[in-house]
Parts: structure tokens; sequence; C-alpha cells
């Protein structure tokens, strides 16, 4: 991938990451999608298209871009307007449910992803060599809090088409947290399973520490003297651990490759700061440089601010 140079720049949130394409999409987007007209809908389709066109199992790219899609549409008529004048199309299908699910889950409304299985389901059988329908499928799984026995079929779907499928290896994660109905246990059974098997630079590299990270934002959420001492979280073996696993190759020029890998960046420099290595993050930001990704940041308030002040802190003194 296309890591920016390490010149600072204005920090920004960008929803694309360094995806030009799928970025001047969305630029396009913000402009044509004003007006409920068919032509609109006619123009847009076109453009969303080309964009999710792919080479042969190069899921990883074309699930980021959906996903970015979905989140930018949650509101918008295009997605249903899409479906409805091509019902047929895997695409127009995948992008309304994953829309409606996001819509579903920001408004705190289970039932409303209902359809959007439905529509899984239909894109399934147009399209059954693609993980995405399934990938969606999985996250109405995680919303509605499906038996394990179904999610996890659910889920072997997504693997026979995608192993290493970074969505849905945190949907998963999500799905077995105890804050969800699962437990410590079970994450800690799915990440260890999970760091076993997985190349280093997987698209789903970062679960383990995106494990750590919740169980730090857990403590942190208790509040009073547990709150005051979460920092401690970072001094322990498994924590130290999956932060020493990747706190040096995921910096490695070319070592990361999958469409989210400036997401997994931030992340790793949250953690780092987090645990006050603050040496190894001055060099995270260097080659991040301005894209900031909502989450971890936001947890400590506006994302842009944390991470300024972060990537501020992290030069003092060296």
């Amino acid at each position: 991938m296309a890591f920016l140079s390490g010149r600072r720049r204005r920090t920004r949130l960008a929803p694309e990451l360094d995806d030009q394409e799928l970025g001047r999409l969305l630029k396009s987007l913000r402009a044509t999608t004003r007006t409920g007209t068919i032509a609109t809908t006619d123009l847009c389709a076109a453009q969303i298209t080309r964009v999710l066109a792919h080479e042969p199992g190069e899921w990883d790219r074309r699930t980021h871009r959906l996903d970015v899609l979905a989140a930018f549409m949650t509101d918008s008529h295009l997605p249903g307007a899409w479906a409805a004048r091509e019902p047929r199309n895997p695409d127009a299908l995948v992008l309304y449910a994953w829309s409606q699910v996001l819509r579903a889950r920001s408004e705190g409304r289970p039932d409303d992803a209902s359809a959007a299985a439905d529509l899984c389901v239909k894109a399934a059988g147009l399209a059954p060599e693609d993980p995405a329908p399934w990938v969606v499928l999985l996250a109405v799984a995680r919303l509605q809090r499906w038996a394990q026995p179904e999610a996890f079929a659910v889920w072997n779907e997504v693997l026979a088409r995608d192993r290493w499928n970074r969505e849905a290896y945190l949907t998963m994660l999500g799905y077995l947290s105890p804050e969800e109905g699962g437990s410590r246990i079970q994450v800690l059974e799915f990440v260890d399973t999970l760091s076993a098997r997985m190349p280093a630079n997987a698209p789903c590299a970062a679960v383990e520490l995106t494990a750590q990270v919740l169980q730090y934002h857990s403590v942190l959420g208790r509040g009073g003297f547990e709150a005051l001492v979460a920092r401690n979280h970072w001094s322990h073996a498994m924590a130290v651990r999956a932060l020493d696993r990747v706190a040096h190759t995921w910096n490695q020029p070319g070592f990361l490759r999958h469409a989210r890998a400036l997401a997994d960046l931030n992340l790793l420099a949250y953690a780092l700061m987090a645990a006050d290595r603050r040496r190894d993050a001055a060099a995270l930001f260097e080659t991040i440089g301005g894209i900031v990704t909502p989450w971890p940041w936001n947890t400590g308030g506006d994302p842009l601010t944390e991470f300024d002040q972060a990537r501020r802190r992290a030069t003092v003194g060296l």
C-alpha cells in the first residue's frame, strides 16, 4: 500500500484511508446524490460498479470499499433505489443490506436488520463465490445475537471464500465479547486460535491488538480507581506480547499491504501511547502522516484532537 510520506500533514478523517480511487468516488457521490432522480441513481450506480470491479479473489479491498460506501450512504435513498432497479445485481443488494445493518446498529434497532438478511441470502445465490453477502449476514448475526451454531455457520461460509477476511474476524471478535453476550474466555480462545495460524501480515492481523484495546477500554469504562490505573493493563503479559509482535514489523515498508493497513497503524499508535512506548509510537506517527481513524482515538474525545496530542507527546524528550 502507498503510505503517506513522513512529512507532517494536516490531520483529517478519511474513511477511504489511502484508497485514492475510492476517495474520488466519495467526492463525486457527495456532489451528485443531492437529487433523487433516476438519472442520478444510474450515474452513481455506474460509478460504484466501476470502483467495486476487482480481480478474481481480491476480496480485501472490495470489502473495504463496500463497507465505506455503506457507511457513507446509511441515510441515502441510493442503495435502496439501486437495489430496486437492479434486483439481480449482487453488488446493489449487498450495498443496500450493509447500509441497513449500519443504520440499525446506530439506531439501536436490531430488528430493522431482518430485511438485510434476506438481501444477503439472495446476493449469495447470485454471486456464490463472493464473501461479501456472508460478511454482511455475519454482521446481522452479531447485531441480532443469533445463537452460536447459526453465527458460526455464517462465519464458516465467509472463511470458505476469503480465509483472512478482516471485517469477518473483527465482527466475530465483537460477537464473542462479554459486552455482547460472549465471554472473556471465548475471546481469548478465538484470538489464540487465530494467532497460531494467521500469517503475520494478513488483513486480519489486528484482531489480537484490537482485543487488547477493547479490554483496556473496558477497564477505563469502570471508572474510579480502576480507570486511574488502567495503564497497568499494558504491563500484563498478554498485552505486552500483543504489542511486541507488531510494534516493529507493521511499520516496515511494504509489510502491511491490505486495504485497511492505515487503520491498523492508527490502532497500533494508540496502543503504543497508552503503553507509554513513545519512541516506537513516534516512528509510527511519521508513517501514518495525517490520516486519522475515528476509533480508537474517539474514546478520549475528538479523534483529531486526541491524535494530534498523542503525536506531540510521542516526540517530547526524544
